[in-house]
């Protein structure tokens, strides 16, 4: 589709709040995958779509469901409040980022539509409070959501239309296929259903089999990195292990590398190391990994959007290592602690202001240098 003929946000029908809320996040024109599946949703269909980090694929789901909710609650029949809307997330952090996404778009109907994040474990009283008043949209990791239609704090066979998987090629690697198929059993025969997801993978393709009818499939012709405009790529070889910790301290203490940085390593040691090394220098870092607890890795994620550390030492390890199906990461062969397995760090984490991704230790596979650019 040409320039001149892209749908923009005003022509989709949207209701007005919702595109006072786009304006306001400053989007001029949707991105791709927003131009393509927005339309399909609102007709109704089932989508399958493969976009790549950072293109838009949280406001593509969002902007529908927020759409049809409002439509339904303005036209149709009174009916009870309910939950309506299901997002499904592979991690805590996605969960935070999902929900504050859908709660900026809708900023001006949030007396309408109310959206609430069930993914902490440790606030599951506070949780079952809050699902006590059916939310319209309920965002949570495939675990958190299980256990409360457990305990029936939580219902969604007579009332949810609206069911959203995110990041589906991390759920099954994330051990969350027996929690995902039993929470199948507590949905009605029919809703309506958006997979999104970075690649179609096996896993991709299951998940299809069980959630989807008769879906639209969007493989959009896309790079799966940002063009040259956005993203220059350089490539730096060391002979020796020293040459690289030299060079890493010399770009940073000479300020070679302006603004902030995410620096990747392969393993939670090799993140301690690094960090005990750059301090040496009086060069300050901050370590992130799925071993930290939820509130530390937020608390981090801020000082860092705020400017108190410019450099983020970060292993991803935990989402795009060898998956384990079936299992939760539990201890490794050299006795690590057992690292939260719904957090991930090279995907879903909302970092503000980044000029430099760092590849210290090569990725393990294309998808991890992807993922790792796309923050």
């Amino acid at each position: 589709m040409e320039d001149s003929e892209a749908l923009g946000f005003e022509h989709m029908g949207l209701d007005p709040r919702l595109l006072q809320a786009v304006t306001d996040l400053g989007w001029s024109r949707p991105t791709l995958i927003q131009e393509k599946a927005i339309p399909l949703a609102l007709e109704g269909k089932d989508l399958l779509a493969r976009a790549r980090t950072g293109s838009g694929k949280t406001a593509a789901y969002a902007i529908p469901m927020l759409q049809l909710l409002l439509h339904r609650k303005a036209t149709g029949p009174v009916v009870e409040q309910a939950v309506r809307g299901l997002v499904l997330v592979p991690t805590k952090e996605l969960a935070r980022q999902a929900q504050s996404m859908i709660q900026q778009l809708a900023t001006y109907c949030a007396r309408d539509v109310r959206v609430a994040n069930v993914s902490a474990a440790e606030d599951s009283v506070s949780q079952r409070a809050v699902l006590m008043e059916k939310p319209d949209v309920v965002v949570g990791t495939p675990s958190r959501i299980l256990s409360h239609l457990q305990q029936d704090s939580l219902k969604l066979r007579d009332s949810l239309e609206l069911l959203v998987v995110d990041e589906a090629d991390l759920l099954f690697s994330f051990g969350f296929e027996e929690e995902l198929k039993s929470l199948l059993c507590h949905l009605p025969r029919i809703y309506q259903a958006f997979l999104m997801s970075a690649t179609f993978n096996e896993d991709v393709q299951a998940l299809k089999e069980l959630i989807l009818h008769n879906p639209v499939t969007l493989k959009l012709q896309e790079s799966q990195l940002p063009g040259p405009d956005q993203l220059q790529q350089f490539q730096v070889v060391c002979e020796t292990e020293e040459d690289k910790f030299l060079l890493l301290y010399a770009l940073l203490k000479l300020s070679l590398i302006r603004g902030k940085s995410l620096l990747f390593v392969n393993t939670l040691e090799r993140s301690y190391r690094l960090r005990l090394f750059l301090e040496q220098f009086s060069i300050p870092t901050c370590v992130l990994n799925g071993e930290l607890p939820l509130r530390s890795r937020c608390h981090i994620i801020s000082q860092f959007n705020q400017g108190f550390y410019d450099c983020v030492i970060a292993t991803d390890a935990e989402v795009l290592g060898a998956p384990v199906k079936g299992k939760r990461r539990g201890r490794g062969p050299k006795g690590d602690k057992a690292s939260d397995p719904e957090a991930g760090v090279a995907r879903g984490i909302d970092f503000h202001h980044v000029s430099a991704v760092l590849n210290f230790d090569l990725p393990p596979t294309p998808e991890a240098y992807i993922h790792r650019a796309g923050r």
